[in-house]
């Protein structure tokens, strides 16, 4: 099995694929970010939320922190999901806030950051919530985003509006918590009455409305002033348009001899550039050593160095180079990131030398799986905890029964039992077999292959009762679900569409059934939490 990128670096053992591990908070403070233009980056931010109809005393007052000279960032961000996307998306914004708190000072002022990936062109990603309500229907509303376009582009449709809207109508909560939701939402597409409405706008807006009072600005990168604070990064790729896949490709090389499997290839000619061609299509650019080229066209160097100069949105970064292009334009501390992330990081040290930078510490991500009152009683029933029913609810729910009724054929306690005494008989026997024959080597060479063979038995024998008793403990929870409906409700909440919670279930789901108090539990906890949050 390979070996966990995340899980290496929670404990400090990366140094070779990372600079800084998240015991290096402290280090990461001390640092000093690179002579970068603060007074430049807040006037962009300040143009950005006045577009989107967000600048207000808190977000200046954020601005003129972020200007001082020793100011640093404490960076995370997503894709522009769908009424704020899966509750993750909420989650990374909160860390980021709370981390930010957490590192300022006056003398060296730290502002969380909402980085909006609206040049992501994967429509599916962002295209779809999933909300459950009081009734325990589960909602999903997909809308029909076009394919291929960079969501950046993407301008939001009445129809959208009125989707929404019937689904709220639907949706089983107080009436009061429903209100306040969809004026939320109302005003996210509205914009207080800016004249820019696209999808990623409606994102950005939700985000700051949840997460602004905690101290956080969002930033768009398609935004025409902070597309042109990072059109020096890009132009700089233009020149080694192939060296940052090529410190990619060694890193995956490197992680695939320790045992990891590489989340980024790059294959032979791809850059870490995409080009937004004029029917709107974001597509990536190759180069052969001495022509640029997508799936449909080629470009001179010169064309695509006059392009970036003309309208730098529609040159943008690749996975492999976002990170870098963000921390170009950031003065960076932190990045708040989740497990994908950190593997994607692995690959990418070496890849901000190449713009003046040292990688920055990845701090991983807040992570919530929230009780409601109904589950989290069920759950002390049943001694168990989110984390075991999302691994494995039947078995979870079924050996809760058997102990309830008293079924010890299902314990795990019996498996134990049995383990254990197979072994000692193995143990027996070979320590009996000697005694019966004279030879003692002779003895040894056949003994050892029979009791090998013995011990080959016995896990496979223990290998069937424990798929038995797995069997039993699902039987026992399917027959207990169509009585009480148990199982439904825990997957439902726990596991809705089959997808761990946090990963699925839309953050607006908890507002709308419980008020402010998700909200304000969530921006109460620590900057690195992770479990289970019971509402209260």
């Amino acid at each position: 099995m390979a070996r966990n990128v995340a899980a290496e670096y929670s404990k400090g053992t990366l140094g070779e694929f990372l600079r800084l591990s998240p015991q290096d908070l402290e280090r990461a403070r001390a640092e000093r970010r690179p002579k970068l233009d603060r007074e430049a980056l807040a006037a962009a931010l300040r143009e950005y939320h006045r577009d989107l109809g967000t600048l207000d005393a808190n977000v200046e007052a954020l601005l003129t922190r972020l200007s001082h000279p020793e100011s640093r960032v404490v960076v995370t961000g997503q894709q522009a999901g769908l009424l704020t996307g899966p509750a993750y998306s909420v989650h990374k914004g909160a860390g980021a806030a709370l981390l930010a708190q957490k590192l300022n000072t006056d003398d060296a002022p730290v502002v969380a950051v909402y980085w909006v990936a609206s040049q992501d062109h994967d429509a599916e990603e962002v295209a779809s919530a999933t909300l459950l309500d009081l009734n325990e229907t589960l909602h999903r509303l997909t809308l029909d985003v076009p394919a291929g376009v960079p969501v950046g582009r993407v301008a939001w449709r009445d129809e959208w509006t009125a989707e929404v809207l019937a689904l709220l109508e639907r949706f089983e909560a107080p009436a009061e918590h429903r209100a306040a939701v969809r004026a939320r939402i109302e005003r996210a597409i509205s914009g207080n009455g800016s004249p820019h409405t696209g999808y990623a706008d409606v994102f950005a807006r939700l985000i700051h409305g949840l997460l602004a009072p905690a101290g956080l600005l969002v930033l768009d990168p398609m935004h025409p002033a902070l597309a042109r604070l990072m059109a020096p990064a890009l132009a700089r790729e233009l020149e080694q348009p192939l060296t940052s896949s090529e410190r990619i490709e060694a890193a995956a090389e490197r992680l695939s001899t320790a045992g990891f499997t590489p989340q980024l290839r790059r294959p032979a000619g791809a850059t870490n550039l995409f080009v937004e061609e004029q029917d709107g299509q974001r597509r990536l650019l190759k180069f052969d050593g001495q022509t640029f080229s997508t799936d449909t066209r080629a470009y001179t160097r010169t064309e695509l160095q006059a392009q970036l100069g003309a309208d730098p949105t529609r040159l943008t970064p690749a996975a492999g180079l976002r990170p870098a292009v963000q921390d170009a334009l950031l003065p960076t501390l932190a990045f708040v990131v989740g497990p994908g992330e950190i593997a994607y990081g692995a690959q990418l040290k070496d890849v901000y030398p190449l713009h003046g930078l040292q990688q920055p510490l990845l701090w991983p991500r807040l992570s919530v799986t929230w009780l409601e009152p109904n589950v989290a009683r069920l759950l002390r029933r049943l001694h168990a905890t989110a984390a075991e029913v999302q691994a494995d609810p039947e078995g979870v729910l079924g050996r809760a029964l058997a102990r309830e009724r008293g079924a010890g054929a299902v314990a795990a306690g019996r498996l134990q039992a049995l383990e254990a005494e197979l072994e000692q008989l193995i143990t027996d026997l070979a320590q009996l077999d000697p005694t019966l024959v004279g030879a003692a080597e002779r003895t040894r060479r056949r003994t050892l292959p029979r009791v090998a063979h013995l011990q080959r038995q016995a896990a496979s024998a223990l290998a069937r009762v424990a798929h038995l008793q797995r069997q039993a403990a699902s039987a026992l929870a399917r027959a207990e679900d169509e009585r009480s409906g148990q199982l439904t409700r825990l997957n439902k909440h726990l596991l809705p569409n089959g997808v761990p919670q946090e990963r699925e279930m839309n953050f607006l789901t908890y507002l709308l059934k419980h008020g402010e108090t998700p909200l304000r539990q969530l921006l109460a906890l620590d900057a690195g939490f992770v479990g289970e949050v019971e509402i209260s």
